[in-house]
């Protein structure tokens, strides 16, 4: 993989640039007057960072869109939190202002964003995202993104995010020390008509979830743990969680209340 920059960047984005080369033992490359294609032809797996000003983007060489961070439809439940309406996720989760909640499996950090405006100030959200490039991707993104809302912007800055494991994670953690672990997995029954995922299933971890994983959970959980998954999934039985259908969508959560 080539971590890049645009043609004339300024020198924020060559430190940012310079940092994610160290991060993901990368080489840096200027960019000159070289296309995306050509430096992907440039590279031995065929993948390219390109820190922009305004993003950090990800090109694996298949798809035609590069990956980058953007709140997408979480900057839209999160509005409506702001205008007093509810959100399934955290109905169903019981997240209150003040809670800490460890979000497994981060992916673009979505789910993230809706915890951390819910738990305010005073709450934390810890995401969980074992992939390097996409938790680099998203980290940046979180820490450099921004909305109309100062609020959501401070939401965004709140949410730590943390390169691991989730199982070797949660095995760290004492008991009851969180409020509510989540687990959004890649759908083991794609919702193929989600064009928006297709970037990030080329880079995210795509293993099933392990009962051993839910134990841990249900062991540093005080109130609940909570699954994503599609409405017909197996997962939720296997896993040993209630399953709650959103109406008119094709997700499901499935609860496990402590």
């Amino acid at each position: 993989m080539i971590v890049t920059t645009t043609a004339k960047p300024s020198a924020r984005a060559l430190e940012q640039a310079g940092r994610l080369s160290a991060e993901l033992a990368s080489p840096l490359k200027a960019r000159g007057n070289l296309t995306v294609n050509k430096l992907l032809s440039l590279s031995h797996d065929k993948r390219l960072i390109v820190v922009t000003e305004e993003e950090v983007r990800y090109y694996d060489g298949q798809s035609e869109t590069p990956l980058y961070f953007h709140p997408s439809m979480a900057f839209v439940r999160v509005k409506r939190l702001r205008r007093g309406e509810t959100d399934p996720l955290i109905q169903l989760s019981g997240c209150e202002k003040g809670d800490q909640v460890i979000d497994c499996t981060a992916g673009l950090a979505s789910d993230s964003l809706v915890f951390s405006y819910a738990a305010g100030p005073s709450g934390s959200v810890t995401a969980i995202e074992s992939e390097p490039v996409l938790c680099a991707l998203v980290r940046e993104g979180l820490a450099g993104y921004q909305t109309s809302l100062p609020d959501v912007n401070e939401a965004m800055r709140r949410i730590a995010m943390k390169c691991v494991n989730h199982l070797e994670y949660l095995s760290g953690l004492p008991d009851n020390c969180v409020d509510i672990v989540y687990f959004d997995p890649m759908f083991r029954q794609p919702i193929n008509e989600s064009s928006s995922m297709e970037p990030l299933r080329a880079v995210a971890n795509m293993d099933a979830l392990s009962n051993e994983a839910i134990e841990q959970a249900k062991r540093v959980a005080r109130k609940s743990v909570v699954l994503k998954e599609h409405q017909a999934s197996e997962e939720f039985a296997r896993l040993g969680f209630e399953r709650r259908h959103v109406n008119t969508s094709k997700i499901a959560y499935g609860v496990i209340q402590l």
